[in-house]
């Protein structure tokens, strides 16, 4: 067995090396299909005259959940490199397969064992000659792996490890940043984003760069700038001492020729209050232009001052080209949550369509100071509906009417930008509407950008949170349920039953995780959830006891268990954060559709079309047309007149023809594939794949490839 065991590297190597020999195809080798983050590939073997022949080639189930686990949710988007894929489970162990038959050549589990888990988009791939390299994050750890045998680079880092809580602003034993989105590189440089906490005490999300061979920290850009960086005005003179978040968790591209990089930046922290970061906030919801050899800063345009609303820039700005005036102009498209195409000149930041700096709402919460103006491109118009009247809420019942409509008359609404407010506001298109982290992807033939859409009105409802009382009266366990109903309730429900599949239910908690493995979740937040580890500082027992229902064993509450805060730090939280704004039947309180599929001409700024994305055939009404329904997936668009997009509930992959908007294939897959495809060609035919979510069945999930006959 040891022989055995010493040998199986050499057969993959040998392996990986006869493929090598045999395929040299890399359409898809980085994430979103290259550097420029476009999502095409110049494919034209499968095309409008034959998809409809598409059948299975190949799945590779996975199987590291264990039995009896939560279905996982993938999102991973696989990259091809001369003949072998390399793909990230939902539990983020990292995978090399045959991508022309979906055989695996090695694993790699870079929890060792661990509960592991947390989203994964997928890898990023360098090479230098004969030193080939698969770089990846495992939690805050940054790995650099053998591409051929899987095995860490000893020499990078740390025996192949560089932990991303180092070079922040706090103490790297006392954080955790998460990385969701895979970097990119640029010659010898990983470029890196981070996922932070959206809460009070959140990091800071800068920029990093590490050395692909040492592992080394090269530079880094504050995207909370310090005195005297540009944008430091921006901030109260202390921020950058405690301020979070503005960080690129959902990737960036490449101008591999310019050597510039660009970012999509999020929100600052906390999301929906800022009292404590008065201005506006650079470079939070910024595009912002680097150079990628020194991180230094070029230009960067702010398409949300001072957000309130966690408009998180949703996706990597796509790298396109544009004609103007007879000549090509090279641009930045970038898609928002809140519904807008930004179009900007590549080298200079000037925007391409007129923007103009609108009035908006005032904030009537004290303390709060809204910025008193917003960006608005004329062109192209909002490809999500940014506005609602009672007209467009819907009717199930005569009761579920009067109930939304006595609920929209009760908030403050007063259009896209209204503040968060004590009465309580409405969003739309909603912090998971409008683009998301799926993206759009750019035909670079015709200048068409193809973006899905989410319409997904949501409420915030605003709290002060006061200071905290000794409660000298209550039980541990009251304590937990306290934490629970102030901060979880608005996602996993009062009944703890969730929000499929996006909040998972949290009945029978104790059966499928440890309380180890709980509590180090709630600290580190993972996919939609953020970290709550300075919330639950001092209350771990209390937590713990109410998920796992152990109230007969839970005491009084000590005096250091309070969790007291300083005097006068006033907080408010939204409790509805990231709900839905629904019937009492849990029926979407706005009309269809619900999702879209949108083709906007570049040049013109002008629509091709939009066609509702996704169905749910209880809610459509006879003879209507499609419901459209939410999800995260972006398209990819291949020379061969072809859109390939998932992430509806309705778990189908679907082939759409880029002209017309009209489906000419579908599939209906085991589960939600809640994940970009990828495209590419291997010892002569073209596949298309996917990372496809887990069922009760097989709840790791598998990858799906399909190709004609």
């Amino acid at each position: 067995m040891r022989k055995l065991t010493l040998l199986l590297p050499v057969i993959a190597f040998a392996a990986f090396a006869a493929y090598q020999t045999k395929d040299d195809d890399r359409t898809w080798a980085i994430y979103k299909a290259d550097a420029e983050s476009t999502s095409y590939a110049p494919l034209t073997q499968i095309n409008t005259a034959n998809v409809h022949q598409l059948q299975p080639a190949w799945t590779f189930g996975l199987s590291d959940m264990k039995p009896g686990s939560r279905p996982a949710n993938s999102e991973c988007n696989p990259i091809i490199i001369d003949g072998v894929m390399y793909a990230t489970s939902a539990k983020h162990l990292v995978y090399a397969v045959d991508a022309g038959t979906g055989k695996q050549l090695w694993s790699f589990d870079p929890f060792d064992g661990a509960e592991g888990g947390g989203v994964s988009r997928g890898v990023t791939y360098w090479e230098n000659g004969d030193d080939k390299r698969i770089l990846l994050t495992g939690g805050d750890i940054l790995f650099a792996l053998n591409a051929q045998t899987g095995r860490p680079i000893p020499t990078f880092g740390k025996e192949g490890k560089v932990s991303m809580n180092v070079g922040l602003r706090d103490d790297p034993e006392t954080i955790s940043v998460i990385p969701t989105s895979p970097g990119i590189v640029y010659n010898d440089l990983l470029i890196m984003g981070a996922e932070v906490s959206e809460l009070y005490g959140a990091q800071p999300g800068y920029i990093r760069a590490y050395n692909c061979v040492t592992g080394k920290l090269e530079w880094t850009f504050h995207t909370i700038p310090l005195p005297g960086e540009p944008g430091y005005e921006t901030w109260p003179k202390d921020a950058y001492k405690y301020a979070g978040g503005v960080n690129d968790w959902a990737g960036m591209s490449l101008d591999m020729k310019r050597g510039i990089v660009f970012l999509a930046l999020g929100s600052p922290s906390y999301d929906f209050y800022g009292a404590d970061r008065k201005g506006d906030n650079l470079y939070g919801n910024s595009v912002v232009a680097l150079d990628a050899a020194t991180g230094k800063y070029i230009w960067h345009y702010q398409l949300v001052h001072h957000d309130l609303w966690d408009y998180d820039l949703p996706a990597p700005p796509n790298l396109v080209t544009i004609a103007r005036a007879g000549k090509n102009v090279d641009a930045v498209a970038q898609v928002t949550k809140h519904g807008f195409l930004f179009v900007f000149n590549r080298e200079t930041g000037e925007p391409l369509f007129p923007i103009e700096e609108r009035k908006v709402p005032a904030s009537r919460i004290p303390g709060e100071e809204a910025s008193p103006t917003q960006p608005f491109p004329l062109k192209p118009k909002p490809f999500a509906r940014q506005w609602m009247t009672e007209a467009d809420l819907t009717h199930y019942s005569d009761a579920g009417r009067d109930s939304v409509l006595k609920k929209f008359r009760s908030m403050r609404y007063e259009g896209l930008f209204t503040p968060p407010d004590l009465k309580g506001t409405l969003m739309l298109p909603g912090s998971r509407g409008g683009a998301e982290w799926g993206g759009a992807a750019y035909d670079p033939s015709t200048s068409v950008l193809f973006v899905k859409s989410n319409d997904s009105p949501e409420i915030q409802s605003m709290k002060k949170v006061e200071e905290e009382k000794e409660a000298r009266d209550q039980t541990v366990y009251e304590q937990g349920k306290s934490v629970y109903m102030t901060y979880c309730v608005a996602c996993h429900g009062k009944d703890k039953n969730g929000d499929e599949p996006n909040y998972p239910s949290l009945i029978g908690l104790k059966n499928r995780m440890t309380r180890e493995a709980a509590l180090d979740k709630i600290k580190k937040g993972g996919g939609k959830m953020p970290a709550f580890a300075s919330v639950v500082k001092g209350k771990e027992k209390g937590i713990i006891a109410f998920l796992y229902e152990r109230e007969q064993n839970s005491g009084k509450v000590s005096k250091m268990e309070t969790g007291q805060t300083k005097a006068g730090a006033d907080k408010y939280l939204n409790l509805t954060a990231y709900g839905h704004f629904r019937d009492p039947d849990g029926n979407p309180a706005l009309r269809p559709p619900w999702g879209t599929l949108n083709a906007i001409n570049l040049t013109t700024g002008d629509y091709e079309w939009q066609i509702p994305l996704g169905n749910n055939e209880r809610l459509r009404a006879k003879d209507a047309p499609e419901t459209g329904q939410e999800g995260s997936a972006g398209p990819i668009v291949t020379a061969g007149g072809l859109i390939f997009i998932s992430g509806t509930n309705d778990k189908k992959l679907r082939a759409i023809d880029k002209k017309t908007g009209k489906i000419l294939w579908e599939t209906l897959l085991p589960g939600v594939a809640n994940a970009t495809a990828c495209t590419y060609m291997h010892k002569g035919k073209q596949y298309v794949a996917l990372s496809v979510g887990g069922t009760k069945e097989n709840p790791s999930g598998s990858i799906m490839a399909f190709a004609l006959p």
